[in-house]
């Protein structure tokens, strides 16, 4: 069977890119398509795939912040010359899906989450200014991405909460596959000079719906120091408790992960991997109870539900915070390890070919 392999763009270190760098080191055949490609920006270990770019890659501004180009992203896609083959697996939260389709071809997308832009753009784009400019734009990009979505032969979800959107967006039965947990917990770990272990550790990029804000002040009456990964506070004053870091190495980021006392997320999540990669190491999580966390987290076993993400929800969460086992918080990651995974999406990639045969 020849694959092909999709991801909206490669410019961030984000769990999307996780799973799209898992596709690409199983199916190392496959050429890898997408809008643009930043190595600065993404995982490293992408120099190592054969990665096919739009005609957007030529703009360096693209390259940095692909949201620039976001009127110009479904002609990119469209004009993607995409070789013959069999399936087209896509990993997407808003692009891939529209690659076109060789005669013949098959397009599984393997969805994230239906394009939060545009079905949640509150979320997204916080400025309510930036909103109405957003909107006469935004319905034309609903209707064309529903055309795109009719195009998809089958749909998997990431989760149980993005599988309701996909129903609700697109009308289709998704399945369910959860990405997989992609750190090593034995693997070596770079210390972070200046930090001493028991943190609150925060690994999040930098946009409205992450609320790390709210975990800020949350925890400014708590002895324990913040350690806050890949938000960026460019032109902000960062508070004493506050440690900030932005993109730091895996090595690094294996070492926050082991030394952390918890780490806490109060983001709407789509699955979200962070907690799992978190627990690999035997580290516990404080998460909002909503979204893709009820799928990743056992309560009282690998962490804890906060109720809501407000400053004294998170606040109460933290000062309670339960000593859990470290072997039962283990137990969680493996539910989600990448042998289920691949097997799992291998056998719908079987059942696609017998269907083609």
């Amino acid at each position: 069977m020849r694959l092909a392999l999709a991801h909206d763009y490669l410019t961030q270190r984000g769990g999307a890119e996780r799973v799209a760098l898992a596709l690409a080191m199983e199916f190392a055949d496959a050429p890898l398509y997408t809008s643009v490609y930043n190595p600065h920006g993404t995982f490293p270990e992408f120099a190592c795939v054969d990665v096919r770019t739009s005609f957007l890659q030529s703009v360096e501004r693209f390259r940095r912040d692909p949201r620039a180009a976001f009127p110009l992203l479904p002609a990119a896609w469209r004009q993607l010359h995409v070789q013959p083959v069999d399936v087209i697996l896509a990993s997407t939260t808003g692009w891939a899906h529209a690659i076109g389709k060789p005669e013949g071809a098959r397009l599984i997308a393997y969805c994230h989450n239906p394009a939060r832009w545009l079905y949640q753009p509150h979320e997204y784009i916080p400025s309510r200014v930036a909103q109405r400019f957003w909107e006469p734009c935004r319905r034309l990009l609903v209707r064309w991405d529903a055309q795109r979505a009719s195009s998809v032969d089958r749909y998997i979800a990431n989760s149980t909460s993005v599988a309701s959107r996909i129903r609700e967006t697109y009308g289709v039965e998704p399945e369910v596959i959860h990405p997989p947990v992609m750190v090593d917990p034995d693997a070596e770990k770079d210390p972070v000079t200046g930090i001493d272990a028991g943190y609150w550790l925060v690994v999040a990029r930098g946009r409205g719906y992450k609320n790390v804000d709210a975990i800020i002040e949350a925890t400014a009456g708590l002895s324990e120091l913040v350690v806050v990964v890949g938000a960026s506070f460019t032109g902000r004053e960062v508070p004493t408790h506050v440690r900030t870091l932005g993109i730091v190495s895996d090595a690094q980021l294996r070492w926050l992960y082991a030394n952390a006392r918890a780490l806490v997320s109060v983001s709407y999540e789509d699955f979200g991997l962070t907690p799992i990669e978190a627990n690999a190491f035997g580290t516990p999580v404080a998460v909002l109870r909503a979204g893709g966390f009820l799928d990743s987290t056992q309560e009282g076993a690998s962490g804890v539900f906060i109720p809501s993400p407000t400053p004294e929800a998170i606040r109460a969460t933290l000062r309670n915070f339960p000593d859990l086992p470290a072997a039962a918080i283990r137990a969680n990651a493996a539910r989600f390890s990448s042998d289920s995974f691949l097997r799992q999406l291998s056998a719908i990639l079987s059942d696609v070919a017998s269907d083609m045969a």
